[in-house]
């Protein structure tokens, strides 16, 4: 499984690095970077989290 991020959307809140630090990170801006191209197995159920805690619906799971 892998995480899409939508950098356009992004609003810089931060949630997702503070959820999954491992997967996500900020860039200078504040924009989301996703750090990983699949998912770790361990680090799925916070990414999920991430990704409904997301205020901008900027990231997505995908297969």
């Amino acid at each position: 499984m892998r995480v899409q991020a939508d950098r356009d959307v992004c609003i810089s809140a931060g949630n997702c690095v503070m959820t999954a630090g491992a997967v996500f990170d900020q860039d200078d801006d504040g924009i989301v970077v996703v750090l990983v191209d699949d998912i770790p197995d361990e680090e799925l159920d916070r990414v999920r989290e991430a990704v409904k805690l997301c205020p901008s619906s900027a990231l997505r799971l995908v297969d």
